[in-house]
């Protein structure tokens, strides 16, 4: 074990995390949130543009451009969420996942329905409509861009607020990625996908990939996704590569909401590979002894970003 079985360690390592979270915080994240804004002030700003600024809500503007539902959304009071959205219209989900998070139509839906399911969706974004915001819509007159431009930076600051923590969360787990790339480059390490079709012990040596899917389940099988998957120079006997789940938060109470998720792998993992293989957390930020103590009781390990070396440890 590298710190699971060392708990005299975990109160200076918790410290040293949350000063270094805190640091990158400080530094990264108002960037990383200010970027973000801006692309999302100019999606906003075509929305308005594709919509005649807000007047013209069809189920062919949808159909059309179906990642303007994102802003359609966040220009009603009060503004509604994804599941909000289907409820109220009697919608489809899938639909609505398809249009959002694609920004795509469903291919296999067919005409007669996907326009009864925008229809829907355009009335209750009508009817709904924040009509302080966008004064325009119920005079008729014609739009002042002083008032377009307040309407478009109101409702990007609805659409970044919906999704701030993942805009933060996103920047840090791309920064301990890069992280890791680099120190395993620096090692002589090649970063080169395994092909999931191939045995996982049947990964070169001396390569890594990132988000790799990894087969799991014998009845039926499951593709689980791994943020990291390293198979040293010299693999080990059973030939598994090491697995890495990058893990970064920004507060304690997060953390211990989603303990589980790393435990339930594990046990998928082991199910299907035997308990020689291996699942690396490598943490950054609010973990604290709750959190190590069931990891550490699931048979999970760790690697603090503050001491990136440990992975040496790890035989990588």
């Amino acid at each position: 074990m590298i710190n699971a079985d060392k708990p005299y360690r975990w109160s200076d390592d918790v410290q040293a995390s949350v000063r270094l979270y805190n640091e990158w915080f400080l530094d990264a994240a108002p960037k990383a949130y200010r970027d973000t804004r801006q692309a999302t002030v100019d999606e906003v700003k075509q929305a308005f543009l594709w919509t005649a600024d807000l007047t013209a809500i069809t189920p062919e503007i949808l159909a059309a451009h179906p990642k303007a539902l994102a802003t359609l959304r966040m220009s009603t009071a009060p503004p509604i969420a994804r599941d909000r959205l289907v409820g109220l219209s009697y919608g489809s989900k899938s639909l609505l996942d398809a249009m959002e998070k694609d920004g795509k139509l469903p291919p296999r839906m067919k005409e007669n329905v996907l326009y009864s399911h925008l229809s829907k969706m355009c009335a209750v974004l009508t009817d709904l409509l924040d009509l302080d915001l966008f004064p325009w819509y119920q005079t008729g007159e014609q739009v002042d861009p002083r008032q377009r431009e307040l309407a478009s930076t109101v409702v990007a600051d609805r659409l970044c607020g919906a999704i701030a923590d993942p805009i933060v969360r996103n920047a840090q787990e791309q920064r301990q990625l890069a992280l890791i790339e680099g120190w395993l480059l620096s090692r002589g390490y090649s970063k080169k996908a395994h092909p999931a079709s191939l045995p996982l012990n049947t990964m070169q040596p001396g390569t890594f990939s990132f988000r790799q899917n990894v087969v799991v389940g014998e009845e039926v099988r499951v593709n689980i996704p791994v943020d990291a998957v390293i198979q040293p120079h010299n693999p080990r006997n059973h030939g598994l590569p090491i697995l890495v789940e990058a893990k970064s938060a920004g507060d304690f109470t997060n953390t211990n909401k989603r303990r589980k998720e790393e435990a339930t792998k594990i046990h998928q993992l082991k199910a299907k590979y035997g308990s020689e293989v291996s699942l690396l957390l490598f943490l950054c930020g609010y973990f604290n002894a709750g959190y190590l103590g069931y990891s550490a009781a699931e048979g999970l390990d760790w690697v603090w970003e503050h001491r990136i070396d440990d992975l040496e440890a790890a035989g990588v």
